[in-house]
């Protein structure tokens, strides 16, 4: 049975004794080493791992007047709802920062179009030391403020409006929709469809561009064969009803959410038509609608995301790369509904 003494948790004072120095001496050599000598830095550290020394992450905070915790607001968009994609990332977001000893504070604001007075309150209030920025669009005036301030931050999207801003991690769509095209023409379809959202949507029209751009480089270009649809299911398939009439059957639809290849895949079951037999159907996201339907789909690597966002909240923009944020390549995971009736077991391509 272990005594209470020797379960005593070890404490800064335990350190200096052994090591014969000042606590100061201890708290330079965790939190400023460059103040400590060579040698005596060597013997204090070597004191801190035989005793398995674990500095307070709670008095390190308060010494620093950190909070140890990152911001995050939720409903940035105004949908009041996060949705499948922002759903995973906090996820990975939450589970990334506990390993680095923080956490995250979601929060709301009161007006989504207008919600500088949230971040003024969490920075005033010493509640957050920085922030992650979600659903960035345009005419977005968060990343000037916090740059104004000097707050640090980091977004998953792209800061659009601000090319010399570059503490972004996203999703490259346009890569991705690209390789969806070239990867339904290498199964023979000749009449490669888009289903977006309207026009103005950052994300969106980088999406669409990658259909444009592999379309025309494979001779297959058509701009009557797209179609926009708002991210609702009855826009969606009233959307995908218009495309279908254009394309026929034979033909193939990349559509730029699974949401609405959930529309487009309703209208083809109306039609007593297959994905993968009658038309081909690519989505983007890859959440458990594309995986239900056994729909191929464009899947964001969020932990990726979550991992490079939280270390630049750590570090911040690397000024040795001052050319952009990071894009990370989405993964095509190719299911029955871009391949032959007779082959329809899951695969990967990169």
């Amino acid at each position: 049975m272990t005594s209470s003494s020797s379960a005593r948790r070890t404490t800064i004072i335990d350190v200096a004794r052994a090591a014969s120095v000042s606590r100061q001496t201890v708290s330079n050599v965790i939190n400023s080493p460059e103040r400590v000598a060579p040698e005596t830095l060597a013997r204090v550290q070597a004191e801190i791992d035989r005793l398995g020394f674990r500095p307070s992450r709670a008095a390190q905070s308060l010494k620093q007047e950190r909070a140890g915790a990152w911001g995050l607001e939720l409903n940035s968009a105004g949908f009041g709802r996060l949705g499948a994609i922002l759903d995973i990332f906090l996820i990975e977001l939450t589970t990334g920062a506990a390993e680095r000893g923080s956490h995250v504070v979601p929060f709301t604001a009161a007006d989504s179009a207008a919600p500088l007075p949230a971040y003024e309150r969490l920075v005033a209030s010493r509640v957050a030391d920085g922030f992650v920025l979600t659903d960035t669009r345009r005419d977005d005036p968060r990343p000037a403020w916090l740059e104004a301030h000097h707050v640090p931050y980091a977004a998953f999207g792209r800061v659009w409006d601000d090319p010399g801003i570059t503490s972004w991690v996203d999703v490259d769509g346009a890569s991705g929709v690209e390789a969806a095209v070239h990867h339904l023409a290498g199964q023979g379809y000749e009449r490669i469809g888009y289903l977006g959202w309207p026009e103005g949507s950052p994300v969106g029209d980088d999406r669409r561009s990658g259909w444009v751009r592999a379309t025309t480089d494979l001779g297959l270009a058509n701009p009557e064969w797209q179609a926009r649809s708002t991210q609702s299911l009855p826009s969606a398939c009233r959307a995908a009803a218009g495309l279908l009439d254009l394309l026929g059957r034979g033909a193939a639809i990349v559509c730029a959410s699974d949401t609405l290849a959930l529309g487009a895949w309703r209208v083809l079951l109306e039609r007593g038509l297959e994905p993968g037999v009658d038309i081909g159907l690519v989505c983007f996201d890859d959440t458990d609608i594309a995986e239900a339907l056994d729909l191929s789909s464009l899947h964001q690597p969020l932990d990726r995301v979550a991992d490079r966002v939280l270390h630049l909240l750590a570090t911040g923009p690397d000024p040795r790369d001052p050319a952009g944020g990071l894009l990370l390549p989405p993964e095509l995971v190719v299911r029955s509904s871009s391949k032959p009736a007779g082959n329809r077991t899951t695969r990967k391509e990169k």
